[in-house]
């Protein structure tokens, strides 16, 4: 939500929009803030023309006004009849120039929410898209009570948020009792502050318009000093916050960086610098943040119903939603149970296949495998099948048992024969063990939280392989690798691999709600159908299982998918990614390997190329390199001395070559002066 910009609809036309936007700029002029105006539509009149006159703006009429037909008709008609076809993404580049300028840019809708400006896009779309609070405009006589609810609660159940209503007397002439007494009733029942009334002005000099709202408007809510707000909020975390993978000593002695808002590919932190998000915010960000099609559908389906239990119960969304993810998984995979997040999906999964196998009678296939360097969460059974002793060894006595199948990085080894050779192993494993092991789980193809370990091509058919000849279940952890993140919907696609369970979270719902969701076969399921008094249930469950906000949001997530037709513009995009991290290879001295599978990314810093010797780990180069890269807008996070690449799928070319353009230099700066000072998080 950008506080730096401020949306002036109303609840109909000819209410006073226009005045307001004027009354509000000259105040806010006075609290010594730069006011910048913007008219994305104007079908008539001279709106843009009056605040560009009155207020003195220098910014040309074209830039306030981006989009103007002659004829006083709804916009949607007047710019077809001018044959003029209508981009929000002009609108948004308009106001980014013109942000360049101002502390604050007022922008002045046309009409009220509802006001359409193309075939299935309105006024309240574009809003949306420009992520900022709305000033409501209202008539101070009969009806204004009805209009300005309804135009509150629409706001409402788009997402959008008010920043106040103003009452604008348009017309002199006495007040009556309506006039009276409306202001104080919208106070009472309206949801949104009321910043005050605008008198009839008969002058419309800037000396008599300031000289009759100072006592009656109010533009004090509508300026926040971002300073002052990111120190307070950087105390309050310090004071109270403990924070996930995070040495709590570094980040009480630093500077925390306090995010407030996110729109697109960016960040911005509580003091309105701006970072390209370069991680997709821990890797779940698929649309971008703030895609309007996922709010809206999160207001909509919040309006309806929020929450309802899975315990006996149904729900819309949930249902509609494990259609479509039973219509895009890999084949076989026809039934789905809900959870929270990654760790407890695949925990799901773990106690789904050892109850299966309980269920049809074969009491020894207890057995649960995975691989080396595997990370599957940190829930206690996550933990158990986790391979990753940075995170797992402190837990080791909390655990249950597994076998860990040992499984190269294959950036040390010999490439591809030491994975054919653990491939080998596990089979000799599996002849001698088969008779107990349950299943194997394993993230197809990227092992993420290792270091971004790519898998030479064949490796996971082989394991699939290995998996229906020894009748183990095959559960695939697609947690990170899901939705569209190696360029495939599922990673297991590429090789046409059919797991029994199939994990998915993080960009199920394109990053915007915590949900997560098993996938598994009809055998599978068939073996806890069985009559209740045999005990065979699915004892498992939580509490926001199949939250219907959250599955409208991964509904709206997948329309896009098809929609924007994101898989299909995001392969030429990764092969500019891969040309672009190409030169940086080439370039630097201390990128040892870089592995790349669509948008998972992993860049391995090393201290010697020749020998591939790795960083010291109390050198800390990884963690200083994405510090470094904070100051030229990027936002990184790295595993160890590996730097991970992961942005939104929607990225644009222009910001990829912008981010990897910040860690070429964040890499210079950190190599330039190995031995400066240096104290970080």
């Amino acid at each position: 939500m950008d506080n730096r910009v401020f949306f002036v609809t109303a609840t109909d036309t000819g209410v006073g929009k226009t005045m307001t936007v004027y009354a509000l700029a000259l105040l806010l002029r006075e609290e010594g803030l730069s006011v910048g105006i913007l008219k994305p539509v104007q079908s008539g009149g001279d709106d843009a023309g009056f605040l560009r006159r009155r207020l003195g703006l220098k910014d040309s009429l074209h830039e306030l006004n981006p989009f103007c037909a002659a004829e006083p008709v709804s916009p949607h008609l007047a710019l077809r009849r001018a044959k003029i076809s209508f981009d929000p993404g002009r609108v948004i580049s308009a106001l980014d120039v013109l942000l360049g300028r101002y502390d604050i840019v007022l922008v002045e809708g046309a009409g009220g929410l509802l006001v359409p400006l193309a075939e299935n896009f309105l006024m309240a779309d574009l809003a949306a898209r420009l992520d900022c609070p709305l000033i409501v405009v209202a008539r101070p006589g009969l009806g204004t009570i009805n209009h300005t609810l309804l135009t509150l609660s629409e706001a409402r159940n788009r997402g959008l948020e008010v920043a106040g209503v103003v009452i604008c007397h348009a017309a002199s002439g006495k007040k009556g009792l309506a006039e009276k007494n409306n202001p104080q009733d919208i106070r009472k029942f309206g949801t949104a502050p009321l910043l005050g009334e605008i008198p009839y002005i008969r002058k419309k000099d800037p000396l008599s318009v300031l000289a009759a709202c100072r006592k009656n408007l109010d533009s004090r809510p509508l300026f926040i000093r971002k300073a002052d707000t990111a120190v307070r909020q950087e105390k309050l975390d310090k004071d109270f916050v403990w924070h996930p993978f995070t040495q709590m000593k570094d980040w009480l002695s630093g500077t925390p960086l306090v995010i407030s808002r996110a729109r697109g590919s960016y960040l911005e932190d509580a003091s309105g610098c701006r970072y390209i998000d370069g991680v997709s915010s821990l890797w779940v960000t698929v649309h971008g943040h703030g895609h309007p099609a996922i709010t809206q559908a999160v207001a909509r389906q919040a309006a309806r119903l929020d929450h309802s239990t899975m315990l006996g119960l149904a729900n819309a969304p949930a249902a509609e939603l494990a259609g479509k993810l039973v219509g895009i998984a890999p084949e076989g995979l026809s039934k789905v149970f809900y959870s929270d997040n990654g760790s407890t999906a695949v925990e799901v999964a773990v106690k789904m296949s050892y109850q299966y196998w309980q269920n049809m009678g074969q009491k020894k296939k207890t057995g649960i495998c995975h691989l080396a360097n595997s990370y599957h969460g940190d829930t206690l059974g996550g933990v158990s099948i986790g391979g990753i002793d940075l995170f797992h060894k402190v837990y080791r006595g909390l655990t249950f048992r597994t076998h860990q199948v040992d499984f190269p990085d294959c950036y040390r080894g010999e490439y591809p024969q030491d994975a054919l050779r653990a491939v080998a192993v596990f089979e000799s494993f599996l002849k001698k063990n088969h008779v107990s092991t349950a299943a194997l789980v394993l993230e197809p193809i990227v092992q993420g939280a290792a270091g971004m370990i790519m898998w030479p091509a064949g490796i996971l058919k082989r394991f699939e392989a290995l998996c229906r000849k020894y009748d183990v279940l095959l559960i695939c952890d697609e947690v990170a690798t899901g939705f569209g993140r190696t360029g495939t919907m599922f990673a297991c696609q590429q090789e046409d691999v059919r797991p029994d369970l199939m994990c998915v979270a993080k960009g199920l719902t394109g990053g915007v709600l915590p949900l997560a969701a098993t996938l598994t076969t009809q055998k599978i399921f068939d073996a806890f159908v069985r009559p209740y008094e045999d005990m065979k249930t699915f004892f498992h469950g939580h509490t926001f299982t199949g939250n219907p906000i959250a599955c409208a949001a991964a509904l709206a997530s997948l329309d896009l998918f098809r929609k924007e037709r994101t898989l299909e513009k995001l392969r030429p995009k990764i092969g500019f990614l891969a040309r672009r991290l190409d030169r940086l290879r080439r370039n630097e001295p201390f990128v040892g390997d870089i592995r790349q599978r669509g948008f998972m990314v992993g860049i391995e810093l090393v201290e010697d190329r020749a020998t591939k010797k790795p960083f010291a780990w109390q050198k800390r180069v990884g963690v200083r390199v994405c510090e470094q890269a904070r100051r030229y807008g990027v936002i990184l996070r790295p595993l160890g001395n590996v730097i991970v690449l992961m942005p939104p799928l929607s990225i644009s070319e222009a910001e990829l070559d912008h981010l990897v353009s910040a860690l070429e230099r964040a890499l210079e700066d950190v190599r330039g002066d190995m031995t400066r000072p240096w104290c970080g998080c």
